[in-house]
């Protein structure tokens, strides 16, 4: 008897376990449901519904319906529990939507089905998108928005009280929501007639100078949740009242943009003009991350020597050096003279994938740290083209494209020995080393740190010199239209006559320099771009060489 009783209790043990275990097919079809909805999975969710439905509502238009409930709400994400019985073919949901606006909203989500077991299937209502929402109604939001923060200087002032007129040149302007980015203000809870930051620090800074919105959360008239808008405290920023105005003057009106930055810490000082938007060709200064690939990759070193030339053969095409100069020497000459009949061959030499690599690496194709910075860009590898395309490339032509922050922010990053600083307008007291993933070897970032001196030295760039300060710059002149090289057909002599340059034409050429000093540890990094205005030497360095004398003053 003993066996047999034993046997009858492990049965009954059995028996009771997979009859807890037992789960009815209507709720596993609700289970399904729930945990589409919570991966954001709406085909899915889709599949769950009566065949009818499904006829009638397509899987586009219930995503629609939950996405228009998600940004009406403000939902971040949902939780959803354990489905429930309610009454004949009638199960329910708790749900609870985690909001931006109105915190935790839980509540029941109601959903009849139709047929039995596993084949059961749920009859859908547009009320089901959100919890607690009556049949027949919708959801909607009546915004408060707070009071709008203000901006500080660097020395806690408010901007105004700091730099009077001069506020003008870096505050930034209020305006409608940029039609591209509507729905992601409507999901951060923002009323679509709502003024938000459009330029300068109103933009770089909009959401922490908005506050978080407030308001109502309604159906049909009933009160599913609310909130009290919530002021943000002022934001300071960054930004030296006296070097802003000195960006300001030095830039005197004319189209460019210039850029003044702590390395160490990233922090931007001064911004003036285009610089974070502006997209130029970099011309020259683009030698920086050339040379960088070159020395790291042993294509040459700083005695390596080249013949002197007015131009280089790419392709079967001629590519000149500025005006036609001959230029060449060990490579520290090359450089300091901004040789492209030298540069553009190592280009070549280097390759697309070395190239490009090497700009990903000071941080072209990556978003700057600087909300609604442009991204400066270089074309991939495999699209960049032939020895032409690429040894353009190399002297900053072509399709490459930078901004002065870009540009800045890669001498900076030679003048921190190969890390990267991380530019930021946002000013916390005691900040020290905001230091990025490493660009190249500290090796690498030593000998290009004294090429760019000799740039400044006895190159291009001895309109930056500063008596008793050692400084390292790179100058740029880019060609604005022309350029690449142009070679006239057999059967049309005049076809590149739109696109030679008039060395007489300054109006052809961006002027550039980028620069930081002292050069064996850096206090600050300037960048200056100006538009269609000429050689870099002539016109950009004069410019970065005052601001880096006030800069080193202050």
């Amino acid at each position: 008897m003993l066996p047999v009783l034993a046997l009858a209790a492990a049965a009954f043990i059995v028996g009771i376990v997979v009859g807890a275990s037992y789960v009815p097919g209507e709720q596993r079809v609700v289970q399904r449901f729930a945990n589409a909805w919570r991966r954001g999975d709406y085909a899915g969710m889709w599949a769950q519904l009566t065949p009818d439905q499904q006829k009638a509502v397509s899987a586009g238009t219930l995503a629609e319906a939950y996405g228009i409930a998600r940004d009406t709400a403000t939902v971040r994400s949902y939780s959803i529990g354990k489905p429930r019985k309610e009454s004949g073919h009638t199960w329910s949901l708790p749900v609870v939507a985690h909001t931006t606006a109105f915190g935790d909203v839980s509540g029941r989500v109601v959903l009849p089905l139709e047929g039995s077991g596993d084949k059961a299937r749920i009859r859908w209502t547009a009320n089901v998108t959100f919890p607690g929402v009556p049949p027949g109604t919708r959801l909607e939001r009546r915004t408060t928005l707070p009071k709008r923060a203000g901006l500080l200087a660097r020395d806690n002032r408010t901007i105004e009280e700091a730099l009077g007129t001069y506020a003008s040149s870096i505050v930034g302007e209020l305006g409608p929501i940029p039609s591209d980015q509507l729905a992601d203000f409507r999901a951060a809870g923002y009323p679509d007639d709502a003024q938000v930051g459009i330029s300068g620090l109103q933009k770089v800074f909009e959401r922490q100078l908005a506050g978080t919105p407030g308001g109502q959360l309604l159906a049909g008239g009933k009160v599913l949740a609310s909130s009290a808008p919530r002021a943000a405290s002022p934001v300071r920023t960054t930004i030296s009242a006296p070097l802003q105005q000195d960006a300001v003057n030095a830039l005197a009106g004319r189209l460019g943009g210039v850029v003044v930055m702590e390395p160490r810490t990233g922090q931007i000082l001064a911004v003036a003009g285009i610089a974070f938007s502006g997209l130029q060709p970099p011309g020259s200064t683009f030698k920086m991350v050339t040379l960088s690939a070159v020395l790291q990759d042993g294509i040459a070193g700083p005695n390596s020597t080249f013949p002197y030339a007015t131009s280089a053969l790419l392709s079967g095409v001629p590519l000149g050096n500025a005006n036609g100069e001959s230029c060449g020497g060990t490579l520290v000459q090359a450089f300091a003279t901004s040789c492209n009949s030298v540069f553009a061959p190592l280009g070549a030499k280097l390759g697309a994938n070395r190239l490009v690599a090497m700009a990903e690496r000071y941080g072209f194709n990556s978003p700057p740290t600087i909300t609604g910075a442009a991204t400066s860009t270089i074309p991939p590898a495999n699209s960049l083209g032939d020895d032409l395309a690429v040894g353009s490339s190399a002297i900053g032509q072509g399709r490459v494209q930078a901004t002065v922050l870009q540009m800045t922010s890669i001498a900076a990053t030679i003048g921190l020995e190969g890390r990267r600083p991380l530019p930021t307008l946002l000013y916390r007291p005691g900040d020290r080393a905001r230091l990025g993933p490493r660009a190249t070897s500290a090796h690498v970032a030593h000998l290009v740190r004294s090429m760019m001196v000799e740039v400044v030295r006895r190159g291009t760039g001895v309109a930056a010199a500063i008596p008793g300060v050692v400084v390292a710059g790179k100058t740029g002149t880019a060609e604005l239209r022309s350029t690449q090289p142009c070679t006239p057909t057999a059967d049309n002599p005049e076809s590149c006559k739109d696109q030679q340059t008039n060395p007489n034409d300054t109006t052809d050429t961006d002027a550039w320099f980028a620069s930081f000093a002292p050069a064996r540890d850096p206090k600050v990094a300037v960048g200056v771009l100006l538009v269609s205005a000429g050689a870099g030497g002539d016109t950009a360095a004069p410019v970065a060489r005052t601001l880096l004398e006030a800069a080193l003053r202050r």
